[in-house]
């Protein structure tokens, strides 16, 4: 008798969790980088893009099957 084993992923411990986190902490260091620089709002705001692109591609790579499932009744 065989059985499939899918590997499960938990506390964030994900692709999709990884990529966004370092893309918004990229975009924190991009944004804090432009703030102390006489305030280049222009840096600032590419900064910010990043940290909004981090959320869109975070969803993005759940939906394709990179995040955690939840199964339904599974409690954490």
């Amino acid at each position: 008798m065989s059985s499939t084993v899918t590997e499960k992923y938990h506390h964030g411990k994900t692709p999709a969790a990884w990529t966004s986190t370092i893309m918004a902490s990229i975009g924190a260091i991009i944004a804090t980088i432009g703030f102390f620089m006489n305030i280049n709002w222009t840096v600032v705001w590419i900064g910010l893009g990043a940290m909004v692109a981090a959320v869109i591609v975070g969803g993005v790579m759940v939906k394709m099957g990179y995040g955690q499932s939840l199964v339904e009744g599974e409690h954490h």
